[in-house]
């Protein structure tokens, strides 16, 4: 804590030696009229009285006030030493709290691995229908037990001392429909329609090179949350694995909920793991979102950047693209890819993602389409003033200005009442609110993420080679 003085004392210091340095320069012009007789003697003894009381005086105050100021400064002083205290205290404590924690991790993974191990054992002896169903819930159970320990454990690492990846050669597919099967039973016992889906290219047969226990670090917290949060419909997780670029493979993760949600005055607050944030979130949301700052540090450290998409009462979105090397130094056929435009046309694309902006330049560019990015609705609007483009994509969720907001100003420039340019809205989420917003601000019409490439191919068709079709 850091004390500023005050400026006050200080004044008032300058002010009082002022005043008796005029009154001393007073005493000495008195004496020169008392010595020449230039005022009566009576007067002159008056005066000379009255600036010695006054001196007197301000003296006794200046005194008084000093004492004051040493009485604060001392009490100052206290305060700082007890604050050290205290700081030195809270630093033990939290010490303790993170060796209290290790313990307890530790104390807790123990059994569960006998719990484990003991129910694999029982698998392998002879149950009937009934008995093998409740073995199965309790085995679910302790594995997502024994996740939660990994996961509070896990991220109060990242949060509290620097990490490095560990990338290994994995397989995705098979770690992670082991990892999600846990929450099926978890979203159930809620009454929860829990859906997860791989969406493959036919030449992704390979493994990909990266941190695995970080990804699923990242999805444990994220599912969890959207388990706790939602209590009706259902929570859908989609791994995206179509792009592939050279021997380099573009995972997209989405995990998506019908849940409470959150207004956007919030959503900057999710990430940030102070005291005073985390605090206002617990009290609004029911404890808060668990680990959503290490998830964002996690897979910015991965080359990503962590997403949310969300409306209130409606549900959220939390998405993010991780690139991974291939094991196999797989060719694209590009004989294969046919371009759908045999003549070049001007595209803008607004997307803050740099990842996603990636993805759908790869997406375009295959069908003969030219690109032009705006990091955010600003860029997208002062682009349009200056370029000619044939369509645009306009993410609805971007920084500074918003997809709706920079759709409206488009369609007030005097370009866009010539032109009339289509403006595709492009969302990880498919709320009521924004499908009535994108009838609202005249957006002509909606892609939805992941990016399916036939519903992008009609899109570029009605809206690129409408000439064509008509003649």
């Amino acid at each position: 804590m850091r004390f500023v003085p005050s400026k006050k004392p200080v004044r008032l210091k300058t002010a009082i030696s002022s005043i008796i340095l005029a009154f001393i320069a007073g005493v000495i012009f008195l004496g020169y009229c008392f010595i020449e007789q230039k005022l009566p003697v009576k007067t002159t003894v008056l005066l000379l009285f009255g600036m010695v009381v006054i001196q007197i005086l301000l003296l006794q105050y200046f005194h008084k006030n000093e004492l004051k100021n040493r009485a604060k400064r001392k009490h100052s002083k206290v305060l700082i030493d007890d604050l050290k205290q205290k700081l030195t205290q809270a630093n033990r404590e939290a010490d303790f709290s993170a060796e209290y924690l290790a313990n307890i991790s530790y104390e807790l993974r123990t059994p569960l691995s006998t719990v484990l191990g003991m129910m694999d054992m029982l698998k392998k002896t002879d149950l009937d229908e009934s008995q093998h169903a409740k073995l199965e819930i309790a085995n679910i159970s302790s594995k997502y037990m024994h996740q939660l320990v990994n996961m509070f454990s896990s991220n109060y690492e990242v949060n509290s001392s620097d990490i490095v990846l560990n990338e290994v050669a994995f397989n995705l597919n098979a770690e992670l429909t082991s990892l999600l099967k846990v929450f099926d039973y978890q979203a159930w016992e809620k009454g929860l329609t829990f859906d997860y889906q791989f969406l493959k290219s036919e030449d992704s047969k390979f493994s990909l090179i990266g941190d695995s226990l970080r990804i699923q670090q990242v999805l444990i917290n994220l599912v969890n949350n959207a388990i706790k949060f939602t209590n009706k419909g259902e929570i859908s997780i989609i791994v995206d694995q179509t792009i592939a670029i050279g021997d380099e493979q573009i995972v997209t993760f989405y995990v998506k909920d019908t849940g409470v949600g959150m207004p956007t005055d919030m959503v900057k607050q999710i990430f940030n793991s102070s005291k005073k944030e985390s605090t206002v979130l617990r009290k609004e949301y029911r404890g808060g979102g668990l680990g959503l700052s290490t998830c964002h540090k996690l897979v910015k450290l991965m080359g990503g950047e962590l997403k949310i998409e969300t409306q209130e009462n409606e549900g959220t979105t939390f998405y993010f693209s991780l690139q991974l090397k291939k094991t196999l130094n797989v060719k694209v056929d590009t004989k294969a890819i046919k371009p759908l435009l045999t003549k070049k046309r001007n595209v803008l694309v607004a997307e803050d993602s740099r990842m996603n902006r990636r993805v759908l330049k790869y997406l375009l560019e295959q069908q003969g389409v030219d690109c032009t990015f705006a990091k955010n609705g600003i860029e997208a609007v002062e682009l349009y003033k200056i370029l000619d483009f044939d369509l645009i994509f306009m993410d609805l969720y971007m920084p500074d200005l918003d997809g709706f907001e920079a759709t409206k100003a488009i369609k007030n420039t005097k370009k866009y009442k010539t032109n009339e340019t289509p403006i595709i809205a492009v969302s990880a989420s498919d709320f009521k609110e924004d499908k009535l917003k994108v009838k609202a601000f005249g957006l002509d019409a909606f892609l939805s993420k992941p990016i399916d490439i036939y519903k992008l191919k009609d899109i570029l068709v009605k809206y690129l080679l409408a000439e064509k079709r008509v003649s």
